[in-house]
């Protein structure tokens, strides 16, 4: 049994891992898990990850979670090139950085902003009043300009001259609120920039196909998300939407 990867790819880590897989050519198998339906909840896929969650990586008997630690896997057993995560000492501090920061900032307020914007509107049937998409788009904002003057600054990656998990990891996550509408690159022409190189190291056209699902994420309707799961589907979102 080879690798095998769990995802849903209108969830950014797992865009990261299917993104990260194919640029390097990694042989893989791609499982498909619909969390609208619930499928992450299945006593089957509870055998690969008990935390409920996407991503998930199985490869032969050994399972894995977590999106950082299964890039970290394919980095090592697949020897992928030195640039993702440099064995030079400063250059991975960076990378590691990056990735130890973005959890509650770009992640945090990028998910916050398509969860108010798309999501619970489309669960709740109506949207969500104008002053807290307002506060949202304010806390992302503030992240954004964190994100540029810490961690980009005038260099073409977060790491230096050469494409690095960080970047691939910021840029999934980036474009989460650019699926709900909110066109995060318009003004910010350091970060566009930034956005086409990462893009072009990875494969634009894979790119697309990774985020066609997201960047049509308005297309969602009510009912394609199982009957049995949308009430409680519901209440995780507005749990999710308060702690962040």
């Amino acid at each position: 049994m080879g690798l095998e990867l769990y995802l849903d790819l209108l969830s950014q880590p797992c865009r990261a891992l299917y993104i990260f897989a194919r640029s390097n050519n990694i042989p893989f198998e791609f499982k498909q898990v619909e969390l609208m339906k619930g499928q992450h909840k299945t006593e089957e896929f509870q055998k690969v990850n008990m935390l409920m969650k996407v991503p998930a990586m199985r490869d032969g008997s050994f399972t894995l979670a977590e999106s950082i630690a299964i890039l970290l896997y394919m980095v090592r057993k697949f020897k992928t090139p030195d640039h993702w995560y440099p064995s030079d000492l400063q250059k991975r501090a960076r990378v590691d950085e990056y990735l130890s920061w973005q959890h509650f900032s770009i992640r945090g307020k990028g998910s916050k902003l398509f969860l108010m914007k798309l999501l619970l509107p489309l669960l709740m049937g109506q949207p969500l009043p104008p002053e807290k998409l307002e506060g949202a788009t304010e806390e992302l904002n503030a992240v954004l300009k964190q994100f540029e003057e810490k961690f980009l600054q005038d260099k073409p990656f977060i790491a230096g001259s050469e494409i690095s998990l960080a970047d691939l990891v910021a840029l999934v996550e980036l474009m989460q609120p650019v699926g709900s509408g909110y066109d995060l690159f318009e003004e910010r022409p350091k970060l566009a920039a930034w956005r086409r190189r990462v893009e072009e190291a990875v494969g634009k056209q894979l790119f697309q196909e990774a985020h066609e699902g997201i960047l049509n994420a308005k297309n969602l309707t009510v009912d394609m998300i199982a009957p049995e799961t949308l009430e409680q589907f519901k209440q995780q979102l507005l749990k999710q939407v308060t702690q962040l």
